[in-house]
């Protein structure tokens, strides 16, 4: 926090999680930003950049990114794993949207901008470790792009009574 508010549109607490402000939730009709890659390091960088204090905590892999853990509010069903930059991330916090990075498109995307599956943001957790976030949403529509409402649908193995 800087000057006493919350930076962006989220309010830190101190078991590490973030809930969002209900004001921060976009309008389902509006148009999220553009997608862009990454600038390089080397150059000077004037757009707003994730809470600092945030950003010492979190432990990256080579390529710079987190796996979210995505959990809908209601159930707690696990909806979904996705990865995250500083970017992402800081996107998703201010504006209450899930953004992730594509590993294989090599973009960011905002669930349900193309699909209508939206994923409304409640709160960010960072594990013990700081390698890892859950993400707890209000999910609109399917979570998976096979059009399953969760990703973990094929059960390898399940207790045995």
């Amino acid at each position: 926090m800087r000057g006493g508010a919350p930076v962006g549109a989220a309010d830190r607490r101190e078991s590490g999680t973030v809930q969002l402000n209900p004001d921060s939730q976009l309008n389902p009709d509006s148009q999220p930003e553009p997608d862009r890659q990454p600038e390089p390091d080397s150059q000077p960088d004037s757009r707003p950049q994730l809470d600092p204090e945030i950003a010492a905590r979190l432990k990256r892999d080579p390529a710079g990114l987190v796996p979210a853990i995505v959990q809908e509010a209601g159930s707690g069903i696990v909806l979904m794993l996705a990865w995250m930059d500083d970017e992402a991330l800081r996107r998703t916090l201010s504006t209450g949207r899930a953004t992730y990075w594509s590993r294989s498109r090599r973009e960011y995307w905002v669930k349900g901008a193309t699909s209508g599956h939206h994923q409304y943001v409640r709160s960010v957790a960072l594990d013990c470790d700081g390698d890892t976030l859950l993400m707890t949403v209000e999910q609109v529509g399917a979570a998976c792009h096979t059009g399953a409402h969760s990703c973990f649908f094929d059960v390898l193995q399940e207790a045995r009574s």
